[in-house]
């Protein structure tokens, strides 16, 4: 199960990616998220599954988890690629998708934990429908990382913890920092996406420690 921060490499310096990856796991993140962006569903273009492969080994190695957050259209096309990659949970849009179900189901299938993300206009009821192991709060406008936090996810947040009950992992992505995931953990969060705040900081595995903290992790 998914918990704590969760670096997104989106901000990474690609050029360090192995090494700044090993300094987050140290500072003891236990995910890497991924943010996969197709030029359609958001407009930018950044990575694929030859990504995830390329930090699969050291990630598991420091028993970590990779979490792929799919920001493209039809996302089931590529859900089997991202799983043998290395990928140990996806992602996939509401918005994305006229079958959620099936990809969901379709994660599942590959032996990977499941979640449904929702835009910060999308209403917490178009996942009232549908089971996945996790859900994803964005707190932002997909598609860029540095974005100012967006106020009304910590009202929503709080209703998407009364519709999946107390247990199931409920991430924010999205201008997250300390001060901001520790309000989001107050209202329900569990796993905490930083991209900007964390490969942005002077030192990343400080930055790590200190969103860790704000959350009581």
């Amino acid at each position: 199960m998914l918990k704590g921060i969760a670096p997104s490499i989106l901000a990474a310096d690609f050029a360090r990616l192995g090494e700044q990856v090993a300094t987050v796991l140290a500072a003891g993140a236990r995910a890497i998220h991924v943010d996969v962006m197709d030029g359609h569903f958001v407009p930018p273009i950044t990575m694929g599954d030859l990504v995830v492969k390329a930090i699969a080994d050291q990630v598991h190695e420091a028993k970590a988890q990779i979490d792929v957050h799919l920001m493209i259209e039809r996302p089931e096309g590529q859900i089997k690629a991202f799983a043998k990659a290395g990928a140990d949970s996806i992602t996939v849009h509401a918005e994305a998708t006229p079958h959620l179900h099936y990809a969901l189901q379709a994660i599942k299938a590959e032996g990977c934990l499941s979640g449904v993300a929702l835009n910060p206009g999308t209403p917490v009821e178009a996942i009232s429908a549908v089971e996945a192991d996790m859900v994803l709060c964005m707190t932002v406008n997909p598609g860029w990382g540095g974005q100012a936090f967006l106020e009304p996810s910590i009202a929503k947040l709080g209703r998407i913890r009364e519709l999946v009950g107390e247990t199931k992992p409920i991430q924010v992505d999205g201008g997250i920092g300390a001060e901001t995931a520790a309000r989001c953990a107050a209202a329900g969060a569990t796993v905490f996406v930083a991209g900007t705040a964390v490969f942005g900081a002077q030192n990343p595995g400080e930055a790590v420690k200190t969103i860790s903290s704000a959350v009581g992790r």
